[in-house]
C-alpha cells in the first residue's frame, strides 16, 4: 500500500514538471507582447536558433540564416540567438532609426562577461560622453593627422620589408601586429619590449567571432578570451604602476582618459580606464584585419584593380625627392589616394556582412503592423550594400561605382559599414588610413595571394621576388601578381 501511494507521488511529480517545461517552452516559443511581434520562431529555451545562425557562410554574403529567414518572414523578424531574445531587421529604414533613437549596445552574453557589467559602453551618458571625445581626439581626421600618420606608415612598410625578406607574410597577422603596435605606443606610451611581445602574443587566443560564443567552457574559445583578458589587464596594469612609481609620462591618450591633461579633473578611476583601454584595443583589433585582408584577396582576383591602384601609388612615389621618399607618406598623400579610397568603400560595403547595429531597444516601437518590443536585443543587418536598386551588380567588385561620390562619408541611407548613431564606429577613420597604408606599401611589390583553409581562413602574401623589387615605371600587370 505504501509503495503503490509513493509510486503515484512520484508520478505527480514528474507530471508537473513536465507540465512545467512544456509550459516554459510554450512561453518561450510565444513571447508577449502588447501588440503584434514581427513574424518569427524562437527555437528551444536557451539554446534557440545560435547554431543555425553560426552556420559558416560566404565572406560577400550575409549570413544563409538571415537570407532565409528574411525571405520566409520578411525583413524584420524574431528570433533567439545565445540566450537573448533578439529582432533581426534588413531593412535600411528601421536600422539607421534604431541606430538614432536607442543608445545602449546590444550584445550578447560573451561580450557582456568580456566586457564587465560595469564597462564604460554601459555607465552613464556623461563617462560614455568622455571617452568618445578622448578617443576622437586620438583617431579623429586631426589626431590621425598629427599623431599617427607616422607611425602607421613606418610600421606598415617595416612589415611589409620583413615578410619580403621572409618570402610571405600572412594578412590578418600582419595588420594585427601593426594596430596594437600603433595603438599600444599611442595610448600607453611607450612599453618594454618584452611587455609588448605578451600583449600582442595574447591576440592569439581570440578568433574571428569570438562576440557569438555565450559559453564559457574549460578549452573552448570563451575559456581561452577570458584567461587571455586576465593577462592583459594585469600587463596593462602592471605598466601604468611602473610608470606612474618612475614618474614616466604615459601615453598622451591615458593621461586624457583621466583628465591629466590641459588641467582637467579625473572623471574616471585607473582600473576604469585600463578596462576601457583593453575594449578599445579588442574593438579595433576584431575587424580591420579581417577586413584589409578580404580587400587584398578582392584586390588580387581583379588585375584591372590592381592595375589602376599601381598607377596611382607609383605616382605618389614618383612625384617625390629621395628626402621625401625616405620621410614617407605624408597626409597630403593619404588625400590624393582618390582610387585607392574608392577601393576601400567598395570593399567595406561588400565585406560588411555582419550587423553594423546593435541596440537594446529601451522603448516600445511601432514598424509598420509589428510591435518591436524594449528590452529585446536589436541587430540590424546592411542587406542594402547588396540591393540591386541601390548599387548595380551588388555582388560584384566594383570600385569604379563610387567614381565623383563623396569619399570621405562613413554613414548614409545606403552605406552602413561603420554602424549609425551615437555608436557610430569612432575607429572608422583609423581603419581606412590603416587600409590605405598598406594597399600603398603593398602595390611597391610584385606579390601573388595564397588562401590557406585547412583549419582557418588564412590569407598569405608570396613575394616571389624579394624585397628588392619595387613598383616599375611599366605599369602593366603580370599573371604572377594575381
Amino acid at each position: 500500500m505504501v509503495e503503490v501511494h509513493v509510486y503515484e507521488l512520484w508520478t505527480v511529480i514528474l507530471s508537473l514538471i513536465v507540465v512545467k517545461i512544456c509550459h516554459w517552452i510554450y512561453q518561450w516559443r510565444n513571447p508577449k507582447c502588447k501588440g503584434k511581434l514581427p513574424p518569427g520562431s524562437m527555437g528551444f529555451p536557451i539554446i534557440g536558433k545560435t547554431f543555425e545562425f553560426m552556420k559558416p557562410h560566404d565572406a560577400i554574403q550575409l549570413p544563409i540564416f538571415v537570407k532565409e529567414k528574411a525571405h520566409r518572414y520578411g525583413p524584420v523578424f524574431r528570433t533567439s540567438l545565445f540566450g537573448a531574445r533578439v529582432i533581426i531587421s534588413t531593412d535600411s529604414g528601421l536600422n539607421i532609426e534604431m541606430a538614432k533613437t536607442n543608445h545602449v549596445p546590444g550584445m550578447p552574453k560573451s561580450l557582456a562577461r568580456l566586457f564587465g557589467e560595469n564597462n564604460l559602453f554601459v555607465q552613464s551618458k556623461e563617462s560614455h560622453k568622455h571617452v568618445r571625445s578622448v578617443t576622437t581626439q586620438l583617431l579623429g581626421s586631426q589626431g590621425l593627422k598629427l599623431r599617427m600618420m607616422q607611425d602607421i606608415d613606418i610600421l606598415t612598410r617595416t612589415h611589409m620589408e620583413v615578410g619580403a625578406r621572409n618570402g610571405g607574410l600572412d594578412v590578418k597577422e600582419t595588420v594585427s601586429k601593426i594596430l596594437i603596435e600603433c595603438l599600444a605606443k599611442k595610448v600607453m606610451g611607450e612599453m618594454e619590449p618584452e611587455a609588448a611581445k605578451e600583449l600582442t602574443r595574447c591576440w592569439s587566443h581570440f578568433p574571428k567571432g569570438w562576440f557569438r560564443i555565450s559559453w564559457n567552457i574549460p578549452g573552448n574559445g570563451v575559456y581561452r578570451m577570458m584567461k587571455a583578458k586576465k593577462e592583459m589587464m594585469k600587463i596593462l596594469k602592471e605598466t601604468m604602476l611602473k610608470k606612474r612609481a618612475s614618474g614616466e609620462e604615459p601615453g598622451e591618450f591615458f593621461k586624457t582618459l583621466l583628465g591629466e591633461t590641459g588641467g582637467g579633473e579625473g572623471k574616471i578611476s585607473v582600473e576604469s580606464a585600463i578596462e576601457y583601454i583593453f575594449i578599445f584595443f579588442l574593438i579595433a583589433n576584431e575587424a580591420t584585419p579581417s577586413v584589409l585582408a578580404a580587400t587584398v584577396k578582392l584586390i588580387s582576383d581583379n588585375p584591372k584593380v590592381m592595375q589602376e591602384l599601381k598607377r596611382e601609388h607609383e605616382r605618389i612615389v614618383r612625384d617625390k625627392s629621395e628626402k621625401e621618399k625616405k620621410a614617407g607618406l605624408t597626409w597630403e598623400d593619404y588625400k590624393s589616394m582618390t582610387f585607392t579610397q574608392m577601393v576601400i568603400n567598395e570593399s567595406l560595403r561588400i565585406t560588411s556582412t555582419a550587423p553594423t547595429v546593435l541596440r537594446i531597444i529601451d522603448h516600445e516601437f511601432q514598424f509598420g503592423d509589428y510591435t518591436i518590443p524594449a528590452g529585446w536585443i536589436f541587430m540590424g543587418f546592411p542587406s542594402v550594400h547588396f540591393n540591386p536598386e541601390k548599387y548595380d551588380d551588388p555582388l560584384a567588385f566594383n570600385p569604379w561605382r563610387w567614381k565623383e561620390k563623396d569619399l570621405t562619408a562613413i554613414v548614409s541611407k545606403t552605406y552602413i559599414p561603420f554602424g549609425a548613431g551615437s555608436r557610430l564606429c569612432l575607429g572608422a577613420d583609423f581603419a581606412k588610413l590603416l587600409m590605405a597604408s598598406f594597399i600603398h606599401h603593398l602595390c611597391r611589390y610584385r606579390w601573388s595571394m595564397k588562401t590557406e583553409t585547412t583549419v582557418l581562413r588564412r590569407f598569405i602574401l608570396m613575394f616571389p621576388g624579394g624585397s628588392d623589387i619595387q613598383i616599375s615605371q611599366d605599369t602593366e600587370v603580370d599573371n604572377s601578381a594575381g
